[in-house]
């Protein structure tokens, strides 16, 4: 685990929002800790909770993507039995004391509750790695002795609620250094930045410690497989109605992570965090052979019945592919736009990894089909679409 943090540099630091700046870019510069816009980082100052505002990323964000939110606000709806997300957005937003400010964190409750001036939250590559396997609750509950470990619950004020039953009758944050979120990462807090950050690595190398003795050992593969990508390509751009960029990945990972047996079973098992889906989708396209068109159209049908099975009144997404796993070949993501596939070849890249690691544990787990689509289908989500075809 890098630790990057440097008095000489923290010192330079005018306030506590400038170390709030300072210690979130630590975390946003490290893949193996958060991916383009994960995580969340907060701090209070008096009355106020600066929380990381929706649409900025911890690598390089500014003080002005901190979201000022009334503490006793968030605290507040914390209390309430029920509350949707939607609702939830807008009562953050009214509880903004400055409303040109990003909209905070769907985590902004979360971070009040933990009663800490700084607050770091990650999707740790490392421990989610653990916690998506076989063993994964066995193995997390042996190394994180002293941690509030939470099952998967939505993201949000699902989480928030949970979080706040845990914890608001006779439960000792003194003793507490961190939570563990199943499938999802990990929030550490400190009433100094160093402190908050210092645990966040010391916690995340007790996960990278234990998977010392799993490495993978990912030989080089003289593959012989050939495919037609430009033709796979203008069929792509035709099922998604516009044109598309290929990110072609051919690894020595990448490679290998395509010539495992049962190709389809083995790469189909689901996301690495959460908010990955909404990227990446559930399961790429699997292709073993040259029928591409055949593969597609199976996609496009299997996506549509996975709809069909758990919608309620959403609007479906595009049910074509956002990357796709040749057999012998590699990984190719596919965005709108060269840095849309960057970002999923990235997401894929930590996925093949912690994959073939949690194999080692047991074998991967995922959250199951049902969390996925409410992840995919989430309402935050859906009335963006809204708005967007309301333009």
């Amino acid at each position: 685990m890098k630790y990057l943090w440097s008095d000489k540099v923290a010192k330079k630091c005018k306030d506590e929002l400038g170390l709030r700046v300072y210690t979130s870019r630590l975390l946003g510069c490290d893949n193996s800790l958060v991916l383009h816009g994960g995580g969340n980082t907060s701090v209070k100052i008096d009355d106020t909770i600066y929380v990381k505002g929706s649409g900025w990323d911890l690598s390089t964000i500014e003080k002005e993507g901190f979201s000022p939110v009334k503490l006793q606000a968030l605290l507040d709806m914390a209390k309430k039995e029920h509350l949707s997300d939607t609702e939830m957005v807008k009562l953050q937003k009214e509880a903004m004391s400055d409303k040109t400010a990003p909209n905070p964190s769907v985590e902004a409750i979360l971070h009040a509750i933990i009663p800490y001036k700084f607050v770091d939250h990650t999707h740790a590559n490392s421990i989610v790695t653990i916690s998506n396997s076989v063993s994964g609750k066995k193995i997390i509950n042996e190394l994180y002795k002293d941690y509030l470990i939470v099952d998967y619950v939505m993201p949000g004020f699902i989480l928030a609620k949970k979080v706040y039953k845990l914890t608001s009758k006779g439960f000792d944050w003194e003793k507490c250094k961190g939570i563990i979120l199943h499938h999802h990462g990990i929030f550490t807090f400190g009433d100094s930045a160093k402190k908050s950050y210092d645990d966040m690595i010391k916690s995340v190398q007790i996960a990278e410690d234990y998977l010392e003795n799993y490495k993978l050992n990912i030989s080089k593969l003289n593959t012989t497989k050939k495919y037609d990508i430009d033709k796979l390509k203008e069929l792509i751009d035709k099922a998604k109605g516009y044109k598309t960029v290929f990110k072609i990945n051919r690894s020595n990972l990448a490679i290998f992570y395509s010539n495992q047996p049962n190709l389809k079973e083995f790469a189909s098992r689901g996301v690495l965090t959460p908010e990955h889906i909404i990227r990446t989708k559930r399961v790429p396209l699997v292709i073993e052979d040259d029928d591409f068109k055949g593969a597609i159209e199976k996609y496009i049908e299997d996506y549509k019945a996975y709809f069909k099975k758990y919608a309620k009144d959403q609007t479906m997404l595009n049910p074509t592919p956002n990357y796709i796993v040749l057999k012998g070949y590699g990984v190719i993501s596919i965005g709108k736009t060269q840095k849309e596939a960057d970002i999923i070849n990235d997401i894929i890249n930590a996925t093949m990894e912690a994959v073939l690691k949690a194999d080692k544990l047991g074998g991967y787990l995922s959250i199951n089909e049902k969390e996925s689509f409410d992840m995919e289908y989430w309402e935050l989500e859906q009335n963006k679409l809204k708005r967007q075809k309301a333009k």
